[in-house]
């Protein structure tokens, strides 16, 4: 309480003492004489670096790779639960539709596209962002290995041994 009656009172003295010389009071006569007076801003001779391109070739090339291993793994899945459930198999109960894995696996791919895009753009709020900018190309790449093992592991899928009337006998199989 007894800083706010100081700096209150220091506030009123200084009002009532009238302007001071050091000080410096913006009115619209100030404002018309101020443009003359002031000289022009210089700037430095060092050219500005020219601005990167965040999708150039190489981001195209990765995110393509990355929706070809990804739409890999989609139809490869798609299609043996579709043939498992054909062949009745009873540990897939149904087939979901095209829409709805289209959808959810359309936003995981618009994900990972976005922060790849994310990383590779510049950003000048962001300290060291020289040396997070290389590593844009870190999560197209792993995805797409994920995504190229899955495929390749559902295209190699082979038919279960035990027929569908016997799966509980056989531990589930």
């Amino acid at each position: 309480m007894a800083i706010l009656t100081i700096v209150f009172s220091a506030n009123a003295q200084s009002q009532e003492r009238g302007p001071n010389v050091n000080e410096v009071s913006l009115t619209s006569d100030s404002l018309a004489v101020a443009p003359s007076v002031m000289t022009p801003l210089t700037l430095p001779n060092k050219p500005m670096p020219p601005k990167e391109k965040v999708i150039d070739k190489k981001f195209i090339a990765a995110i393509a790779t990355l929706a070809g291993s990804e739409t890999l793994r989609y139809t490869s899945h798609k299609l043996v639960l579709d043939n498992e459930y054909a062949a009745g198999a009873p540990w897939v109960t149904s087939v979901p539709k095209n829409s709805h894995l289209v959808g959810k696996y359309g936003g995981l791919f618009a994900a990972e596209v976005l922060a790849a895009y994310e990383l590779k753009k510049r950003h000048s709020w962001l300290p060291g962002d020289k040396y997070i900018r290389k590593f844009w190309l870190a999560a197209p790449a792993t995805m797409t290995t994920i995504h190229l093992k899955n495929g390749i592991r559902s295209i190699r899928t082979q038919a279960s041994d035990c027929p569908p009337e016997y799966a509980e006998y056989c531990g589930g199989q």
